[in-house]
């Protein structure tokens, strides 16, 4: 894995910054780039990402809500957009996907990582890497 994209979906929760903070100190110690979508899963299908390094995620911590945006995307329950999506991840060389976010978020990303475009990433020789980090102000999270 070369590059990891991280969003963050849903409602603002405390703890998103840290946790981009942590998942790109993460993976700059591993040598692994990290790019941010902007505004939640409606950044991953339009593409628009900023570059995230040790120097974008410091001093962060400490502020509300998520420096890369966040929002709800309903379409992209649509396997259309989804596979826009994948397609798109290809584009920017994203190899992996960390999604911060709540219950919807996660079940957003389980639905994303058993579609059939995910599935064609994985038959190109492309990751098919996903992981889930729980921030929810309801504490919505179910297993």
């Amino acid at each position: 894995m070369k590059r990891i994209g991280i969003l963050t979906s849903g409602g603002d929760a405390p703890g998103m910054n840290a946790a981009i903070r942590a998942a790109v100190r993460t993976a700059t110690r591993l040598g692994i780039e990290a790019v941010g979508y902007l505004d939640g899963y409606s950044g991953l299908v339009r593409g628009a990402f900023v570059e995230l390094d040790d120097r974008a995620v410091g001093n962060i911590i400490q502020r509300g809500g998520t420096i890369i945006g966040t929002s709800r995307c309903p379409e992209f329950l649509d396997p259309a957009v989804r596979a826009k999506a994948a397609e798109q991840m290809r584009t920017d060389g994203v190899d992996g996907l960390v999604v911060i976010g709540g219950d919807g978020s996660f079940r957003v990303r389980l639905r994303f990582r058993t579609s059939a475009a995910w599935r064609s990433r994985a038959s190109r020789g492309r990751s098919t890497t996903t992981s889930g980090e729980p921030r929810s102000r309801s504490g919505s999270i179910r297993q």
